[in-house]
């Protein structure tokens, strides 16, 4: 196995990546008013949603990781680097991975040179819901 530390090689922070990382209130909202729903249906009562939560939030944390690492190895480094030091009922699970291959933009040096930034690959990390990074550096 690789080095959890080869694989991911930084936490990919911006804007965007930083709204992920807080939780989409909105999504958890949605999916325990469909929750409160199935369960209306199932005993014939009308269940009222509970309001979201920390506990309810699914976070989403953007890491730049080698090019060639597979989402297995990713979700591996991932809960190997910040479960490290935990207790197992405090541990991080990984529950998706998606990941984008970046290609590098071509760069012009001067007048006659051309050449390319290199290519570089970004993993989007899921973690189950109520869980957070707090070393993530957002």
């Amino acid at each position: 196995m690789k080095d959890p530390h080869e694989v991911i090689l930084r936490p990919r922070i911006t804007e965007r990546t930083a709204a992920l990382s807080y939780g989409d209130e909105n999504q958890a909202r949605q999916r325990l008013l469909n929750a409160a729903r199935k369960e209306s249906k199932r005993t014939g009562k009308i269940v009222q949603p509970d309001s979201v939560s920390d506990h309810d939030l699914i976070r989403k944390y953007t890491f730049e990781v080698a090019t060639d690492a597979n989402k297995i190895e990713i979700k591996a480094a991932v809960e190997a680097i910040y479960n490290a030091g935990r207790k197992r009922d405090d541990a991080i699970t990984v529950t998706n991975v998606r990941t984008i291959k970046v290609l590098g933009k071509k760069k012009r040096r001067g007048v006659r040179t051309t050449g390319y930034q290199p290519d570089r690959k970004k993993a989007i990390v899921t973690l189950a819901a109520g869980q957070i990074l707090e070393d993530y550096g957002v």
